[in-house]
């Protein structure tokens, strides 16, 4: 029996949805409930479970945008799932047999597979799920894992690479709306108070060696202009530019 996936309705008022990713390739044997993709809506980004056991065979590609309703999946629930390898008896001649050690537990589908709210972190911060050791049921990569995940400064980057990632509906339709907001309301301009007072000292004690060196007067720009580098170096997605549905 052939078994026709459809998208279900994410909400009200919600029509059409993005697939994100597929979390399964065609050809797949898929389990009941199992969590199949990822699909993203204005509203939120949910996980569609396969409704029953058997090999999946993908229709729509990543990144589409499909109608809540239309087929983007089928489901073969006459295949069988695939055998695991038979134990071979044990020999009757072996009288002394030795030791079998301890098999791991089998890993499922969550293993290592983070959630939407981990994805998106994992993504915003630049790193690999691979790299990430889920804490949920089964091995799943939770939020609080893509948190806590902590970014690796071991690895120079060479000359000035750009990245492109695609917007989710999600993403795309907050975008939209603070844009809108920006430009339908009065702007307001918040302050925040730092003590300077160790970057005051240091500029004292420095100013006239550093004038004699260079020049140039050590001002305050050089010492904002260095924040500023090492906090991107941290939070690369704050110097990043949206570019019709990509942020880059």
């Amino acid at each position: 029996m052939i078994l026709d996936m459809k998208v279900p309705s994410p909400g009200e008022s919600i029509s059409e949805v993005e697939i994100a990713s597929w979390l399964v390739s065609s050809g797949d044997y898929v389990e009941k409930d199992q969590a199949i993709a990822e699909v993203d809506s204005d509203k939120a980004t949910l996980e569609l479970p396969a409704e029953m056991s058997g090999v999946i065979e993908i229709l729509v590609e990543p990144g589409t945008t499909v109608a809540v309703g239309q087929v983007v999946c089928k489901i073969d629930t006459s295949a069988e799932a695939p055998a695991g390898g038979a134990a071979k008896p044990a020999s009757a001649a072996a009288p002394n047999p030795m030791p079998v050690a301890a098999v791991p537990a089998a890993q499922t589908y969550a293993t290592g597979t983070p959630s939407p709210a981990a994805k998106k972190i994992l993504d915003e911060k630049g790193i690999s799920p691979a790299h990430v050791s889920g804490t949920g049921k089964d091995g799943r990569i939770t939020k609080e894992d893509a948190v806590n995940a902590k970014v690796s400064m071991g690895s120079t980057v060479a000359g000035r690479g750009e990245t492109r990632q695609r917007m989710s509906a999600l993403r795309r339709k907050l975008a939209q709306r603070l844009v809108s907001v920006k430009n339908e309301t009065a702007m307001l301009t918040t302050f925040n108070e730092v003590n300077m007072k160790p970057i005051m000292d240091m500029r004292k004690n420095y100013k006239d060696a550093f004038e004699k060196a260079h020049g140039v007067r050590l001002g305050f720009m050089g010492f904002f202009t260095r924040a500023c580098v090492e906090a991107l170096k941290r939070f690369p997605e704050v110097n990043a530019s949206i570019d019709d549905d990509d942020v880059v």
